[in-house]
C-alpha cells in the first residue's frame, strides 16, 4: 500500500472514531435529554387562563389572566378578568379553602375542588396546579411524572388528560413550561372541563 492509500486509511480510521465517540457521549444539546428543573415548593408565577366547562348542561366559556404565589404552606391565587380586574382571591392551605370575590364575603370549605365548583361554576385543581406549574404531575399508578419537550402528556389517576404543548428555552437543560392544556371528561358530579394555562416568562 502506497503512502497516499495509508493516509486515507488513516483518515477514514480517524472519522470513524470520532462518530463512534460521539454517538457514545451524546455530545452537544439533545431536546430528548432536556428535563424541567427540580421541584421548588415556593414560586411565584402569573399568566393567562382560558377555561371550557359545562354549566346546566350548556358549554361556557371564561378568559383571564392570574398570579400564582405557592409556598409549603400556602397557595395564594388571583382570577383577573381581560382587563386586569380582579374576579377572585383564592387561598389554599392543607387544612382548608378560602374564596373571596369583591362585594361579597369569604367563603370556606375543605378543599378548593368543591369551593369553586360552588362559586364560580367550575372545579379549580390547585393541588394539580402545585405540580403541573413546573412539568411535574402524579401518572398512572402514582408514579411520578417531569414532561420534556419529547415526554409531553400525561394520565393523572384522577383523570386529567395533560399536555404541556410549549416551553419557555426549550433548547435549554432545563425548560419550563410555557403552555399546559388540561382536560376532564364529565363525571356524575361534574361535566367536562378544559383548562389551557399560558405561563409569562419568569425573571
Amino acid at each position: 500500500m502506497n503512502n497516499r492509500n495509508l493516509l486515507n486509511a488513516w483518515l477514514l480510521a480517524c472519522s470513524a472514531a470520532m462518530l463512534s465517540a460521539c454517538a457514545t457521549t451524546g455530545q452537544g444539546p439533545a431536546l430528548s435529554q432536556a428535563s424541567v428543573s427540580p421541584y421548588r415548593d415556593a414560586i411565584e408565577l402569573s399568566g393567562r387562563l382560558y377555561v371550557n366547562y359545562e354549566k346546566g348542561g350548556q358549554p361556557d366559556t371564561i378568559t383571564g389572566a392570574f398570579t400564582w404565589s405557592q409556598s409549603a404552606a400556602a397557595v395564594d391565587l388571583a382570577l383577573l378578568s381581560p382587563v386586569g380586574q380582579t374576579v377572585a382571591k383564592i387561598r389554599v392551605t392543607p387544612e382548608s379553602a378560602t374564596l373571596t370575590q369583591a362585594g361579597r364575603a369569604p367563603r370556606a370549605a375543605g378543599d378548593i375542588d368543591s369551593l369553586s365548583a360552588q362559586t364560580l361554576g367550575w372545579s379549580l385543581p390547585v393541588s394539580g396546579l402545585r405540580d403541573w406549574l413546573q412539568g411535574y404531575a402524579t401518572g398512572a399508578g402514582g408514579t411520578r411524572f417531569a414532561a420534556s419537550p419529547a415526554n409531553n402528556t400525561v394520565t393523572t389517576p384522577d383523570g386529567w388528560r395533560l399536555t404541556f404543548v410549549s416551553w419557555h428555552n426549550e433548547a435549554a437543560a432545563h425548560p419550563a413550561p410555557k403552555r399546559i392544556d388540561a382536560q376532564r371528561d364529565a363525571t356524575a358530579s361534574a361535566g367536562a372541563l378544559a383548562l389551557r394555562i399560558v405561563v409569562d416568562p419568569q425573571s
